[in-house]
């Protein structure tokens, strides 16, 4: 389809912006309730009841990521850690019949304020270069040229992403570095820029805990509990991310063991700096306009 021929007003993108204004709110509710002492598990709900008040879904669960990690960690569902003196990352989503939007914000309670500041500003200034035709190596660049200004790294191996119907992440992606081959963004897409920036060396591994799964593929499983969460998974969040707390059925820990020993659901490991340094990040979604950006979650 043309540029031209783009509807910006379709009710797909109506869905989106409502989705990113119902973010955009539960963001700022929720970064206010994290102090030190309170629960993750508890902050991590009232984002999630909080959406469903107004009228969306949680598009995942919400990620609260401390000092060295990065993403996919959500408190468990006896959850007892709660916030001290540490860099907070919080990445939420909503959606509204399955169209997205994604958002982040760094809540700093451990006086490292230029780290908390540097992808904020890398976001602000890609955000500035956002029109149709623009390469996603040349907003890489930039989102990089900003965090070195301020003395940091960014975060190579982890991106911005596009955001489709009922898909978290598709194209094009956004790197977080100057990149030779990239994508044209064109009028209609809808993307989420998210820089991490950090104080170590600027990459991400795997760690040992999993509370987060999706969807793999349909399937069948004998196990009476592993069968109850599968048919909550495909009703409920489809091919979506969602948390072990999310799960009606007994056992959910086990039901979802034997779901992942089928290949029928995959989880995402918690991400983490490889130097065990902090890791600050920030995100907004955006939609590709005929003259720059409309931001859906400011």
């Amino acid at each position: 389809m043309a540029d031209s021929e783009v509807d910006l007003e379709a009710e797909q993108y109506a869905k989106h912006r409502e989705a990113g204004e119902i973010l955009a709110q539960v963001r700022e509710e929720t970064a206010d309730r994290v102090e030190v002492g309170v629960s993750h598990l508890e902050v991590a709900e009232y984002a999630e009841e909080r959406i469903r008040e107004l009228g969306g879904q949680p598009a995942f669960p919400v990620n609260i990521s401390i000092d060295e990690e990065a993403a996919h960690a959500t408190p468990s569902i006896d959850d007892e850690t709660t916030f001290g003196e540490e860099m907070i990352n919080l990445d939420i989503g909503v959606h509204v019949d399955g169209w997205l939007a994604d958002t982040a914000i760094t809540v700093d309670l451990s006086g490292h304020d230029d780290l908390a500041e540097a992808p904020a500003a890398a976001l602000d200034a890609a955000l500035d270069m956002i029109e149709p035709g623009v390469e996603t190596g040349e907003i890489g660049a930039e989102i990089e040229s900003v965090i070195d200004d301020y003395g940091f790294n960014p975060v190579v191996n982890l991106t911005g992403h596009g955001l489709g119907h009922w898909e978290q992440h598709t194209s094009p992606t956004i790197p977080n570095r100057a990149v030779s081959q990239g994508t044209t963004l064109e009028v209609g897409d809808v993307v989420a820029i998210e820089p991490f920036a950090t104080d170590g060396g600027g990459k991400v591994t795997e760690g040992a805990s999993e509370e987060i799964f999706s969807l793999e593929r349909e399937g069948t499983i004998r196990n009476r509990q592993a069968r109850q969460a599968l048919d909550q998974i495909t009703e409920e969040f489809r091919t979506l991310p969602f948390a072990t707390r999310w799960l009606d059925t007994g056992r959910a820990e086990m039901a979802l063991r034997r779901l992942k020993r089928n290949d029928i659901v995959h989880g995402y490991p918690v991400l983490k700096e490889d130097d065990g340094c902090l890791v600050s990040q920030k995100e907004h979604t955006i939609i590709v306009t005929p003259d720059g950006c409309e931001v859906t979650t400011e």
